[in-house]
């Protein structure tokens, strides 16, 4: 029972040591992410290419226009209140396509109000396009930040991304709550999965040396058995062979002669 226990305690120690090194990787992330030098977003995506992986989170900054066509996102959360992404359509001046603009959130669609006008430089984080939703879309909606359906809506070149919005310069107008970029996929920081691997292997053989010291217990025990049995053969004598005359009481004297008590 002090094994089986010890070795649960074990298996949740290295439980622990597995979310800690999945908090430690994802909090590495966030502030990699956070200190990266903003990047131009010419200089790092072009209009109707793949997203590459290493762009998520990205910090990047893009002038340009905001268009027509603004969209909600419905039934999305935000500290534990429902309500839309504002998605808004913004033509990068340097190449004329749109990028797919998140301005912020907002719990009714009466408090996304108009884009600002004229020309504006944006500052935030990439991340690729969202899947297909089967979320219900009313008039002026969209399941999802999905450019595959966007780039029938929206007319010109468009990128394969879209911009979670931190900074417009100039501010100009209402501002909306803003939506913080995403983590991408942070993996586990390895060190503290190894301690966590550690404390598994020491559940796994603390119970095989229970299991073996029980095992060796057994055998010890069917090894010296249980004393002699009543009426077994002498040592030596042929298994089968008859009793000696007399019964089993008569035994033979120094001079070979048999004698009876």
């Amino acid at each position: 029972m002090i094994v089986l226990v010890v070795g649960g305690a074990f298996v949740q120690l290295g439980r622990w040591q597995l979310g800690v090194a999945e908090n430690r990787a994802a909090q590495e992330a966030l502030e990699q992410a956070r200190s990266a030098p903003a990047a131009e977003l010419t200089s790092v995506l072009t209009p109707h290419t793949a997203f590459p992986g290493e762009l998520s989170t990205r910090p990047v900054t893009v002038t340009g226009r905001y268009a027509d066509g603004q969209l909600l996102v419905p039934q999305r959360r935000l500290d534990g209140a429902d309500g839309s992404w504002v998605l808004t359509p913004f033509v990068v001046d340097a190449t004329g396509a749109t990028l797919p603009v998140l301005r912020g959130f907002v719990r009714s669609a009466d408090e996304a109000g108009p884009p600002p006008e004229g020309p504006v430089t944006l500052a935030g984080g990439l991340a690729p396009p969202e899947s297909p939703s089967s979320v219900p879309a009313g008039p002026g909606e969209i399941g999802s930040v999905d450019t595959s359906v966007l780039v029938n809506t929206w007319p010109g070149d468009l990128y394969n991304a879209f911009l979670f919005l931190e900074a417009e310069d100039p501010a100009t107008g209402p501002q909306l709550t803003k939506v913080p970029t995403p983590l991408g996929p942070t993996g586990v920081n390895w060190r503290n999965a190894a301690y966590a691997v550690q404390w598994w292997v020491f559940a796994g053989f603390g119970l095989w040396l229970w299991w073996r010291m029980v095992r060796e217990e057994r055998v010890r025990t069917a090894g010296s058995g249980e004393g002699a049995t009543p009426g077994a053969a002498p040592e030596g004598a042929p298994e089968g062979a008859p009793e000696p005359p007399g019964g089993p009481l008569a035994r033979t004297g120094d001079n070979g002669v048999r004698e009876h008590p």
